[in-house]
Formats: structure tokens, sequence, C-alpha cells
């Protein structure tokens, strides 16, 4: 997720430091003494479990287990929990997909047990309720009928963990540069214990696991020697710095930010039409810079700029001129509903709660998506764990660490298109594509838009595909948006 705390919008850190060496869950190497004294983790545990897909029965292999994480003293400093689903095959048959979300805090529950893994519990969507059963059922929307999965948990994240100090901790798994070197050691590790390093590799990543899995691409691809067949990334977080208002001078955050903030206008209205957001988009890329660049004393071009921005945002005119048509997210989120007390969440601008403190000059609440789905994810995600599969741990099961996001070094100039640009370079053949919900304001899709508009016009640049769907920031909740993107993948897949 982009934003773990509605007030934090997430970034990445850029400081060097050595690279920890991976290794399976065997015995540790090395001086273990500096080690934070925890209870052993249990031995890796599978069961067979099956899924109904399309009116099939596949049966499959779920798995939780874990990887150690060495340093380059071979000392082990971290443990990494995964959850994989595997379907008995000739290990070449298959490939398998290695997915990731973000935060960065957050575990893998998300696209686990809400977009591609077999089973899944409701959250998500309005009218969820944190009090729900979080019962599992089949999800069919499942990518397991044409690819294995490995769900990782980040350390800090799930139950997967650090054996280091608070210090240790922060420099070896809490920093942009460390988290790829890492956890691409995890990816190798996996393959390796499991022997499929000739067959398939593909990646999926969620928001800030949308900032990773380009560079975890590149990484592997020439430091660790293991090509990727493809990478999917959802809602992601791809350019930290164009998000930024800290000047005036640029109209780049206010017109990432205008469709999304129309596509909830327009679904509130019935319906969001394609060929009328195309329109959005042209104006956006168009009248709305002039008009914007003239500047605020220009009057007539302030006037026209906030009554169209008004128009396709459905707020008070009035309100969007006192705010020279520039309208930020918590404004909008509060605004849209303020008749009737009710609050969007930026992750979904139609997923709503009620205004605690509605009369309050500033907002004070927490984001209504992000409250909503902790509760249902975390208590499906350890029943699943500790009771069906029977891997036991006492920890608690950090669904969304707000420690790890406060911990983690930022540096919002840090960028995955880069890595994106050089993997795609080197092999034409990987292929990507790219996700996202209208109604997501925590990662706008016009943002992915403008940056895929200034890839270069040669070679494979011209093949990553976007897609997007109804729904926001999680869009897959939606059962339709959620077939939507199965199909879509099958056919990246199938390429």
């Amino acid at each position: 997720m982009r934003r773990l705390l509605s007030s934090i919008s997430i970034a990445a850190a850029l400081a060097f430091t050595a690279a920890p060496a991976l290794a399976d869950d065997g015995p540790s190497k090395g001086d273990d003494k500096a080690k934070i004294e925890l209870p052993p983790m249990s031995p890796d545990k599978s069961i067979d479990q099956s899924v109904v897909i399309d009116g099939h029965a596949l049966r499959y292999k779920a798995t939780v287990g874990h990887i150690d994480v060495h340093d380059d003293k071979g000392k082990t400093i971290g443990q990494v929990v995964y959850t994989a689903y595997t379907v008995p095959s000739s290990r070449y048959a298959r490939p398998v997909t290695f997915a990731f979300n973000g935060g960065p805090g957050a575990s893998s529950v998300f696209l686990n047990m809400g977009a591609i893994g077999p089973k899944k519990v409701n959250f998500g969507v309005q009218g969820d309720s944190p009090s729900d059963p979080a019962i599992l059922h089949d999800n069919p929307n499942t990518w397991l009928g044409f690819t294995d999965l490995v769900f990782i948990d980040p350390v800090g994240t799930g139950f997967s963990r650090s054996l280091e100090d608070e210090d240790a901790t922060k420099k070896d798994f809490y920093d942009a540069k460390t988290d790829i070197q890492y956890l691409s050691r995890v990816v190798y590790g996996w393959l390796v214990k499991n022997g499929r390093m000739t067959g398939q590799k593909y990646l999926i990543g969620e928001s800030y696991g949308g900032f990773r899995v380009p560079k975890l691409a590149y990484e592997l691809q020439s430091r660790m020697g293991v090509g990727v067949s493809g990478i999917v990334m959802v809602s992601p977080y791809l350019d930290p710095a164009a998000t930024g208002r800290e000047t005036a001078l640029s109209p780049l955050p206010w017109m990432i930010d205008l469709p999304a903030m129309a596509a909830g206008h327009f679904e509130r209205e019935g319906g969001i039409d394609p060929q009328r957001m195309a329109q959005v988009e042209n104006y956006t890329q168009t009248q709305f810079v002039t008009d914007f660049l003239a500047g605020t004393r220009n009057k007539e071009a302030t006037d026209r700029l906030s009554a169209h921005v008004a128009e396709l945002t459905g707020l008070d005119p009035a309100l969007v001129r006192r705010l020279n048509g520039r309208v930020d997210i918590e404004t909008y989120l509060r605004e849209i509903r303020r008749n009737t007390g009710q609050v969007g969440s930026v992750y979904d601008s139609n997923v709503t709660a009620w205004d605690p403190f509605p009369g309050s000059p500033e907002p004070r609440y927490n984001d209504p998506l992000l409250d909503g789905i902790i509760a249902p994810t975390t208590s499906a995600a350890v029943d699943f764990i500790t009771n069906q599969v029977g891997w036991k741990d006492d920890a608690h099961y950090e669904t969304l660490s707000y420690d790890v996001n406060k911990d983690w070094k930022r540096d919002d100039s840090d960028s995955p298109v880069t890595d994106l640009r050089k993997a795609i370079g080197n092999d034409p053949k990987m292929a990507v594509m790219i996700v996202h919900g209208w109604d997501d304001l925590s990662c706008p899709y016009f943002g992915s838009k403008l940056i895929l508009e200034q890839m270069p016009p040669e070679g494979p640049f011209q093949n990553i595909q976007l897609h997007v769907y109804p729904g926001g920031h999680m869009f897959y909740a939606r059962p339709d948006s959620g077939a939507a993107f199965r199909r879509d993948a099958a056919a990246l897949y199938r390429r």
C-alpha cells in the first residue's frame, strides 16, 4: 500500500549497505551469539486442498515454510515466511509466480486471500465490516489454474522476523536497496530448495510491491542469474517524486489525481464510461495544464479551470474556486459526502465510513477501507496458517506493520521505472502488465499512464499493457473486476 496511515505517503531509501546472503531453513552458520533469542520456527508444513475453477476441481498442495536470511559472514539474521500453492505436475510444466504486497510493512495476505490465491475472504467492498465472519471460500478468480503461487512476507510482516537488534534490522531490512537484495535471494532460495530453477518465473507486486517487482526483476536478471518471464504491477507506486506537492510550480500531482476523482464521481452518478474517461484524460493533459500554468493571478484561466474541475469531481463550485481548482485528496474525500456525514477511502473513494468528528476542521479518522480490512484478513490468515495447515507460531501476525512503515528509510527520488526499462531492454520477451482501479487515489492510474507515454517508441517498451478496472486500490475485491484481471493475466502468461 502506498499509505499505511492516511497522513503518511510511502517512499523508499537508497542508502548502500552490504547485501545479506540467503539460505534455506537448514542449520545456521557462523557466530550466532548476537542473535535475538526467539523460539525456533516451525518446520515446513503442507496439506492437500482443492479449489473449484470454472466448474472443475483442481487439487493442489498448500505449504507454509520459511527461508533463512544470512549476512555476509554466514550468520542468520532473519527468517522469511512464505505460503506456496503448487499443483502436482512436471516441475518444468508450470510457471511459478512470486507475490509481494506493499506498505512498506504489508504482508502478502491481500494478494493471497483477496486477489489471486485459491481461497479468499471477503473484504474491501462497500458494506463489508470488520466483524464479518472471516471465513475462507474458493476464489473463482485464482491464478492457480495457470501458475503455481508463492506469497512472500518480508521481514517485519506476517510471521517473518529479524533476529537482529533494532538498529541492525533497520539497516539490513528496512531500506529500499537491501530490501531488494535480500528478497531476490529469498526468491532464489525458494527456487533452489524446490528444484524450480529451469522453469518460467513471474513476479507480481501490489502498491509498494509494484515498486519492488521491477527492481527485483532486474536484480534477479542481472545479479542472481534468474530470468523473469513476466511481471505484473497491481496499483503500483512507480514515481514517488511525481506525487509531491512541495512546489506550486508543477501541475503533475494535480493531473495524476484528477481523473481518479472524476472516475469516483462518475461511478456515483451511475457508472464509468471509458470514452468519457478518455475525454477527462485529454483535458487533463491539455487545457488543464495551460490554465494551471497561467497562474492564479490570471482570473479568467483560474475561473475556467475551477469550473471544469468542479464539474468533473462533483464538488461545490464555490469550494473548488476558493481552492483555485487545486483539489487535494483529503478535501475531496471529505467533501464529496459532506451532507451525509460520511467520508471516502483514499484506496477507493466509494468505500465509505461515518466521520466520527464531522465538525472538526481537520480530519480525525483513519482510512475507512484500511481500518476495515485488518480484522478479516488477519483472522483468516492466522486460522489458515496455524489451524488448517498446522504451521505454528505464537507471535502476532503482522498484516500491516506501522512500525516497519515508520522505520523505513525514505527517499522519494527513487523510482523503479529505470529498472523496468533496463530489464525490458535486456529481455524483450519479458511480459509486463500494469493494472489499476479507476477510483484509487493512493496510487492513481493516470500516473502510470503518463509514465508509459514517456517510454521509448522503439522496441519492446510499447508492449507494456495497462488495464484499468472498476474499483479502487484493491479493485480485485469486486468479483467482476477480479474476473477481468484473471482473464488479462492468463492471456499474458499464454504469450
